[in-house]
């Protein structure tokens, strides 16, 4: 079963943890900016990046598998996993933190929005091991390189050298060609509620 040991580290690309936090949601929210289903859910991109923090701090960054891919010293590129047997879930006080930083921003509305999405998510989730892509991001200043790919594609290959299936929701209809490009196939559309926009069930299997 695929651990972050078999991942082999690339050039540029660094594992990071919660010291990092707030870099992770920088760069994940700018990629996130005009993602329509984000969009939905925090109306924009400051709540996002605050969403991202504590989600990052709370759970990927402690349970999963975080990672920046660095220019220069500047983070263009950020990808949070979940490896097959991680906790999906943060302590009481972090999910608290996470759930009132949503209300804040946005009201009770915020808060049914992100209460809608999370039970949907985890409701169509595989019931067998995989390696769950929450999100991965590229900044502004580094679009249109590849640098997702590049990013990506080392615990892909890892995924493939053990055997482990790879899962994630696509919330940007423009991305699902990138995704197809890995190797990632629609398993079903799903709605979070009726008023959002679809997300995308995708399934890699190793190769």
């Amino acid at each position: 079963m695929l651990s972050a040991s078999d991942i082999v580290p690339a050039e540029g690309i660094g594992t990071v943890g919660k010291e990092s936090v707030t870099e992770l949601a920088r760069i994940t929210a700018d990629a996130f900016r005009d993602d329509p289903f984000n969009l939905w859910l925090f109306g924009s991109v400051a709540p996002m990046q605050r969403t991202f923090a504590n989600m990052a701090r709370h759970i990927y960054a402690p349970n999963g598998f975080c990672q920046i891919l660095r220019e220069e010293g500047h983070g263009l590129a950020a990808t949070m996993w979940l490896m097959p047997g991680d906790k999906s879930d943060g302590s009481a006080a972090g999910m608290l933190q996470t759930y009132w930083g949503l209300f804040a921003s946005g009201g009770p509305g915020a808060l049914k929005r992100g209460k809608a999405a999370g039970d949907a998510m985890a409701k169509h989730h595989p019931k067998q091991p995989h390696a769950y892509l929450f999100t991965v991001g590229v900044a502004g200043a580094g679009r249109g390189r590849g640098l997702g790919r590049r990013l990506l594609q080392p615990v892909l290959d890892a995924c493939d050298r053990t055997g482990t299936m790879t899962y994630l929701e696509n919330s940007n209809p423009a991305n699902r060609n990138f995704y197809h490009g890995l190797g990632f196939e629609r398993v079903e559309l799903f709605h979070a509620r009726s008023d959002s926009p679809p997300l995308e069930a995708m399934q890699r299997r190793p190769r």
